[in-house]
C-alpha cells in the first residue's frame, strides 16, 4: 500500500513539475516574442524606407537614342526652315519696295528737271516770235546768248558741267580722240588741238566724252 501510495506522490510530484515547466517555458517564449516584435518591426521599417517609392526607369536603348536625336534634329530643321522661307519673303517684299520707290525718285528727278528748264523753253519760244519782227541781228544774237547762258545755268545747278577741252592734255577719261594732226610746235604733241563736240560730266561722272584733234 506504501508503495502504491508513493507511486502516486511521485506521479503527482511530476505532473506538477512538468506543469510549472511548461508555464516558465510558455511565459520565456511570450517574453522573447514580445522582445523580438519591436526588432522585426524596426527590421521592416528599415526595409521599407530602403526600398525605393517607384521602380527605377529603364535606360533607353541605343535605337531609342538615335530615334531622339533624328526627332530633334527634326524639329531644328523644320525651325531653320520656316525662318528661312520667312527671311525670303521679307527681303522679296523689300526687293520690291525698293524697286518702286526708285522708279519713283527717277520720275520725281526727271520732273525737277524738265520744271527748271521750262523757263529757259519759254525764253526760246519769246525769242523765236521776236526774231520774226526784229532787222537787228546783232540783237537776236546777243538775245540767243543770254538763253543759252541761261540754259547751262540751268544745267549747272543740276550737276552738269562742259568738259574742258582747250590747251589740255589728251585724256582717254574724258576725251575721245576722232583724228591725229600734226602738231605745229613741239609742245603741242598729245594735246588737244580742236573739240569738234563739247563732252559734259553729270555728278562728277562722264556722260558724254569730247571728241577732240589730237597733236602729234
Amino acid at each position: 500500500m506504501e508503495n502504491k501510495e508513493n507511486i502516486k506522490e511521485e506521479n503527482k510530484n511530476s505532473v506538477e513539475n512538468a506543469a510549472e515547466n511548461n508555464f516558465e517555458n510558455s511565459t520565456e517564449e511570450k517574453v522573447q516574442q514580445e522582445q523580438q516584435e519591436p526588432e522585426a518591426n524596426q527590421d521592416t521599417e528599415k526595409e521599407a524606407e530602403a526600398q525605393p517609392e517607384g521602380e527605377p526607369e529603364p535606360e533607353p536603348t541605343e535605337e531609342e537614342k538615335l530615334q531622339q536625336k533624328l526627332d530633334e534634329q527634326t524639329r531644328q530643321t523644320a525651325a531653320m526652315q520656316d525662318k528661312y522661307l520667312r527671311l525670303m519673303a521679307e527681303f522679296d517684299n523689300f526687293r520690291k519696295r525698293t524697286n518702286v520707290e526708285k522708279a519713283d525718285l527717277i520720275k520725281s528727278a526727271g520732273a525737277k528737271v524738265i520744271t527748271n528748264i521750262l523757263p529757259v523753253l519759254d525764253d526760246f519760244e519769246r525769242a523765236l516770235k521776236n526774231m520774226e519782227k526784229a532787222e537787228d541781228v546783232k540783237s537776236i544774237l546777243t538775245g540767243v546768248e543770254l538763253i543759252y547762258q541761261k540754259f547751262l545755268t540751268t544745267l549747272q545747278k543740276e550737276g552738269l558741267h562742259p568738259i574742258n577741252t582747250e590747251d589740255a592734255d589728251f585724256n582717254v577719261d574724258f576725251h575721245e580722240a576722232i583724228a591725229l594732226v600734226p602738231a605745229p610746235t613741239p609742245e603741242l604733241k598729245g594735246k588737244v588741238l580742236d573739240c569738234v563736240q563739247t563732252g559734259y560730266t553729270l555728278n562728277e561722272k562722264v556722260i558724254r566724252h569730247a571728241k577732240v584733234a589730237v597733236g602729234q
